[in-house]
């Protein structure tokens, strides 16, 4: 099932996420267990990766015993790309706490194979005894991840084609759409519906709709953010115009 969570700000949403984050890094670590956390890109996470940072400053917060992998990563971009998402991480995150670099997973968007890259990317997750917590956005074409209509809820880390939407959508990061990559690497549904809890961002009236969407509709592969429903620890993380569709 989905849970709502109104915020009255992204900085807010970001405080409230990052102190759950801690709570649980801390507390595995006290265990001496690992915590797995699945990350995002793009402009929605960025105050969450601001505040946990500002927690490992400020408040001591370690991630030596954090293990991370990427949702996904554009093809034919390698890390020294300015808009690849390893560049991303380690730009607004890596580099600014003390995950071990070994601990860090990300796709390769330059695998020569990709299908033995995606399996690969799997047998590591499950290696690493599986996502604790799970950070996403959600597209407006109802992706999670770059799982784009249609995307099966069994689906598998694998390569897939951007839609038309996405691409135009993030070629303000390219500063043209000819720059947009057509194809990437993602966690499929199945990987991240085996998370055990996923926590989704979402602000903006231009993100309302497909919020409606995602909670609202019958899941199915039109909509794969539906598929969340059937998550039995899933939370959206919302401002009022992100869920202003939501009202019965």
């Amino acid at each position: 099932m989905i849970t709502t969570r109104l915020h009255p700000d992204k900085r807010t949403a970001a405080q409230a996420i990052a102190r759950e984050m801690a709570e649980l890094i801390v507390l595995r670590s006290k265990s001496g267990k690992p915590t797995v956390l699945g990350l995002a890109t793009g402009s929605t996470p960025l105050p969450l990766y601001a505040e946990l940072i500002r927690l490992r400053r400020e408040e001591g917060l370690s991630f030596r015993s954090v293990i991370t992998f990427n949702l996904d990563e554009y093809e034919g971009l390698g890390p020294e790309h300015p808009q690849s998402y390893r560049r991303f991480m380690e730009e607004n995150f890596f580099a600014h706490v003390d995950v071990p670099k070994e601990s860090i997973h990300i796709p390769d968007g330059l695998a020569r194979d990709a299908a033995r890259a995606c399996a690969d990317y799997e047998a590591s997750i499950r290696a690493a005894g599986g996502i604790d917590l799970q950070i996403l956005g959600i597209g407006r074409t109802g992706h999670i991840g770059f799982n784009e209509p249609p995307s099966s809820a069994d689906s598998r880390t694998r390569r897939v084609h951007l839609d038309e939407l996405t691409r135009r959508d993030n070629s303000v990061f390219f500063g043209d759409l000819a720059q947009v990559p057509h194809g990437a690497l993602t966690m499929g549904v199945a990987t991240i519906l085996e998370a055990r809890r996923v926590e989704l961002i979402a602000f903006g009236e231009g993100k309302a709709e497909i919020v409606r969407r995602a909670v609202r509709e019958t899941p199915s592969a039109a909509c794969p953010a539906t598929w969340l429903q059937r998550h039995p620890r899933c939370t959206f993380h919302l401002d009022a115009p992100a869920a202003s569709r939501l009202q019965p």
